[in-house]
């Protein structure tokens, strides 16, 4: 069984050789990556690393490195332990239907190997349905000649074997581009979960899949794969593998090692679950919820809101915010930030919202009176407002998702 060691640390935390088994050859790899990811997981520092906005795993020779969101640094570190997860599955980017998944309370779990678990189970599902045929083009040498006859490469190769024939011609079976992903996928997950929990499941899933050629798989390739009636049970699958496959990087440090990252901003993360928590919430209403609604500022550059609110013929602007401010007050490119979102979008009040405990603050007006509206001849001043609202994630016994945040938003920017 392979000895694996787990660091767990919180984003914006420091981590130094030395420290739980970290290693001069593990914080190499994790430069590298992070320069391959133009510098934004991590800010290098003497003999370590300090770790940014991105949490998730990371998996490099034999080191398993968990970075748990912490929406406050004077919080208990336990309370955000498997936060991630819910919030994964609350913004839909993980679905319980592994047995990981659905026991996100447990604060040992393994972010990948959730991740590895229900893309082995969805592998697992389509072999048992049975794995779909496709017709592709083969070029090969062939002893009967059937489809079309290359010249070039007939004369290249069986100028001796004049009994062969250099061909291109239509096969129908398992050996197809979907399945050649889905492989790749299930060779790099068989790297990282040798003498884990997932060990036997990888190698049964394995055991099952057909042999498929191994080809290099880019990006531009799994964007551009398209599904039909036949194969659209592949999307979970192929949706997965490409995640896997993506954050697969076997040549990134100098050494032997292969890694494997797993990591998502915060600040996205926080953005897509109010958006939808305030969505649920607004369901059945007569209040309109969207987001990233974009208007042209000023030449190629536009002004794109978090989140936009209708209500009757009023307009309520919320720009979300992970990192919470180290003062009470909110910075002023925040600010001023709001207050174009105000004038583009002609809104009456706008919201900063950031995690943490509920503070009893009020709309406060911009202290200007340079713009108005006309209307059917009626000159109107608008009265543009600014609040910061704090929504805490969890609930009250901090051991799950708080199931009421959309309502308490909405109390926050409507009022009781």
């Amino acid at each position: 069984m392979v000895l694996r060691k787990n660091i767990s640390v919180f984003e914006h935390q420091r981590l130094y050789i030395g420290q739980h088994g970290f290693k001069q050859s593990h914080l190499d790899a994790l430069l590298k990556l992070n320069e391959f990811h133009d510098g934004n997981y991590f800010e290098p520092i003497a003999k370590g690393v300090k770790f940014n906005q991105y949490v998730g795993v990371i998996q490099v020779d034999g080191l398993t490195i968990e970075i748990h969101p912490k929406a406050d640094k004077d919080d208990e570190d336990n309370k955000w332990k498997g936060v991630l997860l819910k919030m994964l599955q609350a913004c839909g980017k993980l679905k319980a239907e592994s047995s990981g998944a659905a026991h996100v309370k447990r604060q040992h779990l393994n972010l990948l190997e959730v991740y590895f678990e229900l893309y082995l189970l969805e592998v697992e599902g389509l072999v048992r349905k049975g794995l779909i045929k496709q017709y592709r083009k083969q070029t090969q040498n062939t002893k009967v000649l059937k489809g079309k006859l290359e010249f070039a490469g007939q004369i290249r190769k069986n100028i001796i074997h004049k009994e062969r024939f250099y061909t291109t011609h239509q096969v129908y079976n398992s050996n197809h581009f979907l399945h050649q992903v889905l492989q790749k996928a299930l060779t790099i997950v068989c790297q990282f979960t040798n003498g884990s929990r997932l060990q036997d499941l990888t190698n049964r899933v394995q055991l099952n899949f057909p042999e498929v050629d191994n080809i290099i798989i880019t990006a531009k390739q799994l964007n551009e794969i398209q599904l039909n009636r036949k194969s659209n049970g592949y999307i979970n699958a192929l949706e997965l593998a490409r995640l896997i496959i993506l954050n697969y990087s076997p040549d990134i440090s100098s050494g032997k090692e292969k890694m494997l990252s797993l990591l998502f901003d915060m600040n996205e993360l926080w953005e897509t679950y109010i958006l939808k928590q305030l969505q649920k919430a607004c369901l059945g209403t007569n209040i309109e919820v969207s987001g990233q609604e974009s208007k042209s500022f000023w030449g190629s550059n536009s002004l794109r809101p978090d989140v936009v609110l209708r209500k009757v013929e009023k307009t309520f602007i919320i720009d979300t915010k992970w990192k919470r401010p180290q003062r009470s007050s909110a910075s002023v490119s925040d600010l001023r930030q709001m207050y174009a979102y105000c004038r583009f979008w002609d809104a009456e009040k706008a919201m900063l919202l950031y995690p943490g405990e509920e503070n009893e603050n009020k709309f406060k007006s911009y202290k200007t009176d340079d713009y108005s509206k006309d209307h059917e001849d009626i000159h109107n001043l608008i009265d543009h407002q600014c609040k910061m609202g704090f929504v805490s994630v969890l609930n009250e016994n901090n051991d799950d998702l708080d199931s009421e945040i959309g309502e308490k938003i909405l109390k926050l920017l409507f009022g009781s």
